[in-house]
């Protein structure tokens, strides 16, 4: 499958089964469109009429490029068929290992955000906090179904995981001492709104967290607008200062300042180079997930809004890059050398099989979007997964098991989508959440355009 736009000034086709990238001129780029339906008399003639005012577009310039499309398509680079459905279905018979845990230290937290998915800390559910002993248990439980995987993962989440702080260093204390007897390294990752943020946290994170996403939506009137707390009082002021602490004292490294963008700021750049100006480098910016009769829920009228902001941020990026102000945007970093196997690009994050969260009672749910929902209720801690189907529901949940993705040529970048989204989008995991597909498709046009002009190939001419 072949997929081509312009962007930037660089005409840009994929191959997307190759995952072959070509920056060619604006002749090429045609002869590449008319390729598959057209002999090659048929796409001279057609060249010829479109180019008459161009005198360099000749006949033999025509055959050149002609050839030269034949070679690439020879080669494997273009035109290439797609002979990975096969693999696909391979999964269903394969039971992966467990690899990664999603703790959730609390079901309580102190800010009281409108839009939260996890309703305000308790996903619907009693307020509680895990235990010692439950957590103790899940890292047993992530250790015995690891098989012979060494980097094991546990993100510490909730809620907000700051206000079972003593339980996360016992817990963190615990796995490192499991590591040489059980040959295992565990690298953890901490997500906070900061509110709890103090020096204690900062050097312990700095010691033990190999990550730390920090939540913060951007300009102080957006933040505020939504994350607040219970007495209705805005958080950026408050958190702001402590991240900066954070972030200068990890050397700028291993953090990510995770935003949600609304209804009420689809101009989300702006909250994006808000946060660059404020120092911080490793940025994300997610779009809400929540309910369509939410307040905050993206509408269609903001979606051309939010495409054209993804464009706009690609742009000042590179242009921020080459003044030395550059800074890195989560869904624009793309390796188009030494990217996902192809296993890892149809099958996707893993979650129900080699990814799962863990409540607070060591309930076993697929993932941390996915808590709440009974009916995805996989086991728990110390029975292991139980719920067998659903487990393998999960395992064949990839780029080809929706019939809808058969003719979308971003499948092998999002592996078939989220299937949290599908779900709450479509009332099955094996559906897709549609409008996510559009910004999807947006951000790997943007990063693929962004490689190609960081190698120089771009722009082409016009």
């Amino acid at each position: 499958m072949v997929h081509q736009y312009k962007l930037n000034g660089c005409n840009i086709v994929l191959d997307t089964c190759s995952g072959s990238v070509h920056v060619v001129d604006a002749v090429a780029y045609d002869i590449i469109a008319l390729y598959p339906e057209k002999s090659g008399e048929e796409i001279i003639s057609a060249m010829l009429e479109k180019y008459k005012d161009r005198p360099d577009v000749t006949r033999e310039e025509l055959l050149s490029c002609l050839e030269d499309v034949k070679a690439l398509k020879d080669a494997g680079k273009l035109f290439t068929q797609d002979t990975f459905e096969p693999m696909a279905f391979d999964f269903k018979n394969h039971h992966p290992v467990v690899k990664a845990l999603c703790l959730h230290v609390a079901h309580t937290c102190n800010l009281n955000c409108s839009y939260c998915f996890a309703s305000q800390g308790n996903y619907q559910g009693e307020r509680a906090l895990m235990s010692f002993e439950v957590g103790k248990r899940a890292l047993d439980f992530l250790v015995e179904n690891s098989g012979s995987r060494v980097n094991l993962e546990v993100d510490f989440f909730g809620g907000e995981p700051l206000m079972n702080w003593d339980v996360v260093k016992e817990l963190v204390a615990y796995a490192r001492a499991l590591e040489a007897p059980r040959k295992k390294k565990f690298r953890f990752t901490l997500t906070t709104n900061g509110m709890l943020l103090d020096r204690d946290v900062i050097d312990f994170a700095n010691r033990e967290m190999h990550n730390v996403v920090l939540s913060l939506d951007g300009r102080k009137e957006i933040h505020d607008r939504l994350r607040v707390d219970f007495a209705g009082r805005g958080s950026y002021d408050r958190i702001v200062p402590k991240f900066q602490e954070l972030v200068e004292s990890r050397r700028g490294q291993d953090y990510y300042i995770r935003g949600t963008f609304t209804h009420a700021n689809p101009d989300f750049t702006k909250d994006v180079f808000h946060m660059a100006e404020l120092g911080f480098r490793q940025l994300s910016m997610e779009p809400v997930v929540c309910a369509p009769d939410d307040p905050a829920a993206l509408t269609e009228e903001d979606l051309p809004i939010v495409l054209e902001q993804y464009e706009i941020l690609a742009k000042e990026m590179l242009k921020r890059e080459k003044e030395g102000r550059g800074f890195t945007f989560y869904h624009y970093m793309l390796d188009l050398t030494h990217g996902p196997c192809i296993y890892k690009r149809i099958s996707g994050c893993g979650s129900g099989t080699e990814y799962m969260a863990v409540t607070p009672w060591g309930d076993l749910y697929p993932c941390h979007q996915f808590v709440g929902e009974e009916a995805y209720k996989l086991g728990d801690v110390w029975q292991g997964v139980v719920n067998t189907a659903l487990r393998d529901e999960f395992n064949s949940c990839n780029a080809y098991a929706r019939p809808e993705c058969t003719d979308c040529w971003a499948k092998l970048y999002c592996s078939g989508g989220c299937a949290a989204n599908a779900y709450h989008s479509s009332g099955s995991i094996k559906g897709i959440y549609a409008y996510g597909c559009q910004l999807f498709r947006k951000r790997i046009e943007c990063a693929i355009m962004m490689k190609a002009v960081q190698a120089g190939l771009g722009p082409a001419e016009a």
